[in-house]
């Protein structure tokens, strides 16, 4: 059998350099035992200003409690990946990326987990879910997040809640007009705004058990009922007054029923008055006060005649 040895030559040549290579890059990660110490820490948080969850002084502190804070530390004896490993564990830490490097700096490179919403439950749980429905413990951030109350779970709140959330926080509007949102017994959505002494009341959301299709049938509903509100306050409440009602039912298909703030507060009486309205024409009302009065006044003049 005869040798190619111009073929055998190139791949000892190729299997050399790989070696060498591997050694190389071991050698630059894991410098030779030459008495050096990790001299510094440089760790940087993204969006630490706007999230403000962590702060370096943080990660410093949850480090030292497990003896993993690398300064001052021989560099052969810093594994990176366990520093990693641990600090994703943490409850508002997204990602994080940490490296060494033979001058004898320790990177830590971190990304946060996105607040959506805050949820205050009626049995007293009080978290955060991010972006992603994952619950973050409750903590001393103070951003203006929407407020989620009521008769809420866990999983109502991973697979309904979040979705809603997001729906707001998507348009300028809604996300600069809604600060909270209540669930009532029954399961049905109220929406508290910041403009206007009103409460809105959307219905209960799609229930399905399928993800993607619950999140598509959630964000239509929201789709048609958000745009309905926005009608109504663009054509109604800025000709009849922000003031004028105290409580606006968009549940039904094709109507807007409102309970009007009472007119009579200082008499003492606490009637509301119910009306059905378009977004079209919302001061065309016709009120189920009114028509009780109408048939005494017929009556009324029969008498007179």
């Amino acid at each position: 059998m005869k040798i190619n040895w111009k073929k055998t030559s190139i791949i000892t040549l190729d299997t050399l350099l790989a070696i060498y290579l591997l050694l190389a890059i071991t050698a630059f990660n894991n410098p030779k035992d030459d008495g050096k110490l990790c001299n510094n820490v440089a760790i940087d948080i993204a969006d630490e200003s706007v999230n403000a969850f962590l702060k370096p002084e943080e990660i410093k502190q949850m480090l030292n409690e497990k003896q993993l804070f690398p300064k001052n530390n021989p560099l052969t004896r810093i594994d990176p990946r366990q520093v990693e490993d641990y600090l994703k564990e943490a409850p508002f830490v997204n990602t994080a990326e940490c490296y060494k490097t033979i001058g004898g700096i320790f990177y830590i490179k971190i990304t946060q987990r996105t607040p959506l919403v805050r949820i205050k439950s009626d049995s007293s749980d009080d978290y955060y879910l991010d972006d992603k429905g994952g619950i973050m413990p409750n903590s001393k951030y103070t951003s203006d997040l929407i407020i989620a109350t009521g008769k809420i779970n866990r999983r109502y709140a991973r697979l309904y809640i979040t979705p809603l959330a997001k729906h707001i926080m998507a348009s300028e509007l809604w996300r600069n007009q809604i600060e909270q949102i209540n669930i009532l017994p029954n399961m049905s959505v109220e929406l508290v705004p910041r403009v206007g002494n009103h409460i809105v009341k959307i219905g209960r959301l799609p229930e399905i058990n399928d993800a993607k299709r619950r999140n598509k049938a959630i964000e239509e509903m929201l789709q048609v009922k958000l745009e309905r509100l926005e009608k109504f306050y663009r054509y109604g409440l800025t000709k009849v007054g922000w003031q004028r009602y105290k409580y606006i039912d968009i549940e039904f298909d094709n109507q807007i029923i409102c309970k009007r703030n009472n007119e009579h507060e200082n008499s003492g009486t606490n009637t509301l008055t119910e009306q059905t309205a378009t977004e079209e024409t919302p001061s065309q009302e016709t009120t189920s006060q009114e028509q009780n009065k109408q048939p005494n006044n017929q009556e009324n003049n029969k008498t007179q005649n």
